[in-house]
C-alpha cells in the first residue's frame, strides 16, 4: 500500500476523482491519501478534501523562493512517509529541491500532448487550434514545464464541440477517469 500526497492549487476536481477511487474504487487496494496539500490558502479543494475526511495542509507559496518553500514541504511530508506526490491542478513549477527528494515519484496530469503544448490553457489552445481531438498526458515531473517522461496518454474527442466550455467538460471527464487508471498501474507495480 503506497502513501500519496495530492497537491492542488484550486478547486481540486481531479483530487476529488482520485479520492473517490481511493475510498471505494480502483485505487482502494493500492494507496492511501496521507495528505491533500495546497500552496494557496484560498484553494477550494482544501475544504472539499476536509469534508471528505482527508487530512489537509497549506503552506502558501506567494512571495516565497521555490527552494525554501519546497524545503518546508519536504519537512511537512517527512513524517507521513510519502511514496508518491500526485499533482492535481498544482499551479507551481517544481524545483530540483523537491524532485531530488522524490525522483520519478512526482506525477502530473496535463490536458494536452506535452510534445505539442506545455503550460497553462491547454484546452483553450486546443479550441483555438480547432483540433478534432486532443490528448491527456500523465507524466513524471522533472525541472521543466510538462517535459518529464510520459507514463501514459489518451485521446479526447473534440469533434462537434461548440464552445471552449464543452472542450473543457469533455477533457475533464476523461481526466477524472484516466488519472486514476494510470495511478493504479504505477502504484501497483
Amino acid at each position: 500500500m503506497k502513501n500519496i500526497a495530492i497537491f492542488i492549487s484550486g478547486r481540486g476536481s481531479n483530487m476529488v476523482a482520485i479520492a473517490q477511487q481511493v475510498q471505494n474504487g480502483i485505487l482502494a487496494d493500492c494507496c492511501q491519501i496521507k495528505l491533500v496539500f495546497a500552496n494557496q490558502a484560498t484553494a477550494q479543494g482544501l475544504d472539499i478534501a476536509a469534508k471528505m475526511g482527508l487530512p489537509t495542509a497549506c503552506l502558501p507559496s506567494e512571495s516565497r523562493k521555490r527552494a525554501d518553500h519546497e524545503r518546508d514541504i519536504i519537512a511537512l511530508l517527512a513524517p507521513l512517509q510519502i511514496d508518491y506526490i500526485v499533482l492535481a491542478g498544482y499551479m507551481r513549477l517544481i524545483s530540483p529541491v523537491l524532485i531530488a527528494h522524490y525522483p520519478q515519484r512526482i506525477i502530473n496530469i496535463h490536458p494536452a500532448d506535452t510534445h505539442q503544448h506545455q503550460g497553462l490553457h491547454a484546452y483553450e489552445w486546443a479550441w483555438q487550434q480547432q483540433l478534432t481531438h486532443t490528448h491527456i498526458t500523465v507524466h513524471y515531473v522533472d525541472s521543466g514545464m510538462d517535459t518529464g517522461d510520459i507514463i501514459a496518454q489518451t485521446t479526447v474527442d473534440l469533434q462537434g464541440a461548440a464552445s471552449l466550455q464543452e472542450v473543457e467538460q469533455r477533457g475533464l471527464a476523461v481526466e477524472h477517469q484516466f488519472y486514476s487508471q494510470v495511478l493504479k498501474q504505477v502504484l501497483s507495480s
